[in-house]
């Protein structure tokens, strides 16, 4: 089943329009990216599952939860790495493993270059980090990838989407939930998002 989440959460619109600001230096965008990822990060971890708990208070016992799943989280290197910081805010003893994929500017397909899975799966959640979801090509090797790992529950968490990625990543894992902070107009020749924010690996390090 089809599910893309696209927040309209005030905040996110307000950081998401700073983000994309041609002037915002890479320190501010870095800033930006770890704080829309933990507004992201609550509502793509709203099915989680929990098991009841009960902890005492200063005054009695209280009934509680607490996560049942372990999370993986897999930034796609390098942009995606801006975001791990503010997921690991909301959940700290999230695991982190890294892959690298950089895309061919010419046949704009995905190349693999390196993988730091575990030889077994160790969570129970997998989410993709990468800020842009572009052609799509990145998204779906790195599921492929975690498919073949073992990974059962994938889900995508981006900053911003074009509906061709959309679509692509869609056709290939329909079972991958997709959370975006906005999803664009399209693509240009060159396969950048429009309006897009430029190159997000470039602008957080400053190699623009």
């Amino acid at each position: 089943m089809r599910k893309v989440v696209v927040s309209a959460h005030p905040l996110v619109k307000h950081k998401l329009t700073l983000l994309r600001d041609i002037n915002t230096p890479p320190k501010q965008f870095r800033e930006l990216i770890r704080e829309i990822t933990v507004l992201l990060a609550y509502e793509a971890t709203l099915d989680l599952e929990t098991s009841p708990v009960d902890v005492a208070t200063p005054l009695t016992t209280a009934r509680g939860a607490k996560l049942t799943e372990p999370i993986g989280l897999i930034p796609i290197l390098r942009a995606g790495i801006g975001m791990v910081e503010g997921f690991w805010e909301m959940i700290p003893s999230a695991e982190v493993w890294h892959i690298g994929l950089f895309r061919d500017e010419e046949t704009l397909r995905p190349v693999a270059y390196y993988n730091r899975l575990p030889v077994h799966p160790t969570v129970s959640v997998c989410l993709i980090l990468d800020p842009m979801l572009a052609t799509g090509g990145s998204a779906v090797k790195t599921v492929n990838i975690l498919k073949e790992w073992g990974a059962h529950r994938i889900k995508f968490m981006g900053l911003i989407g074009a509906p061709e990625g959309v679509e692509r990543l869609h056709s290939a894992h329909p079972d991958v939930d997709i959370h975006l902070a906005a999803l664009d107009d399209h693509l240009n020749e060159k396969g950048y998002i429009v309006p897009g924010l430029g190159d997000a690996g470039d602008r957080q390090f400053g190699t623009g």
